[in-house]
This record gives structure tokens, sequence and C-alpha cells, in this order.
């Protein structure tokens, strides 16, 4: 199962056959089903994970009540609440299976002793972290920029076998609008 993982640290960084044997050591690999959280509201995040297979939420509840989905993982991402992964603190968010979905975990227990034994993975995260945050700059953009109809046609055109896979309501908070707004410009195609 940490193949997906180590080919993926592979583009980034050269990690030997010893290297990948001591990164095993500090993680853990499960299976969760669609509907299942990882973190909650209130709790400490304790992992970062990583998505072999399926597809992992970070959402929260706006003060009306409706779902505010700000970060999608599906294959090969990585997927947290970083502030309270990092910190120790306890979450506002959610993390939530929104498919049968395969993870490698690395707690956060482990995290400065991985850095320690193997230090170049902390260019590896580094760069993914540059990537994420560049993404979610650009999705605040694009929330700003771009109409509703705009940014469903773009995320389609990026993504198209994503928008197939998640329900319809998660898109849509993701995208920044409700369902059936997005009921409507699907029946305007």
């Amino acid at each position: 199962m940490y193949s997906a993982l180590y080919n993926h640290i592979n583009k980034f960084i050269d990690l030997s056959n010893d290297e990948q044997e001591l990164l095993a050591s500090l993680l853990e690999s499960f299976s969760v089903k669609k509907k299942t959280f990882l973190l909650e509201e209130g709790q400490t995040c304790r992992a970062n994970y990583f998505v072999v297979k399926g597809c992992l939420r970070l959402y929260f509840i706006d003060i009306k009540g409706a779902e505010q989905t700000t970060q999608f993982a599906i294959e090969n991402w990585w997927i947290t609440d970083l502030t309270s992964f990092l910190f120790q603190k306890t979450s506002e968010f959610y993390i939530q299976a929104a498919e049968n979905t395969e993870v490698i975990a690395i707690e956060h227990h482990h995290y400065d002793e991985m850095f320690h034994k193997l230090p170049k993975l902390e260019r590896y995260f580094r760069l993914i972290l540059q990537k994420n945050h560049q993404a979610s700059q650009m999705r605040i953009r694009y929330l700003y920029s771009q109409t509703a109809e705009e940014r469903y046609r773009h995320f389609n055109q990026l993504f198209p076998e994503f928008v197939q896979r998640v329900p319809q309501y998660m898109l849509a908070s993701y995208l920044g609008f409700t369902p059936e707004f997005l009921s409507k410009i699907r029946a305007k195609r």
C-alpha cells in the first residue's frame, strides 16, 4: 500500500529503499468507508492523511448551519487541518470520506521524528505545502472573480472525472453555491 506514497515522494525527492523502510515504520495505513469521519469539530487533528484511493474532504459548518467544503483530497493528495495538526489545538473542521477510501497517515507524534530521521522529507512536504497553498489562493481568487457558472465550467474542464465522483451538494459547497444552483447549471448544458 505504501508504493503509491513512495512513487509520489520520488517525483519530488529520491528516497532509498532503506529510507522507505524507515518511513514505513512511522506510517499507518487503513481503509475508511464512505461518510466516515477522520476528524470532527472540537477534536484535535492527530494525523496528516495521504489518499491512496478514494476521496476525503475538509469542511466546516457555517453560521447558517450549512456545510462548506474547503478542500478535497483524491489519489496522491494530502489532507489535514494543518493548524490543529501542527499546533495540537482543537479543530473547527471535519475530515470525512466522500468515498470508500484507502489512506496512509503520519501521526503528529511521528512528524518531528520523521523529519529528524529523514531530513530530505522536509523538502518534500515544503513543496507539497507550496502546491496546496497555490491551489488555495487560486480557489479564493476564482470565488471572488468568476461567476458561479464560470467556476463550475472551469472546475469541470480541469477535473471532469472528479465532478462525476462526488455528491452534488459537496461539489456545490466547494464551488461556493447551492446544490439547487448546480442543478440549474447542469440543466442548461
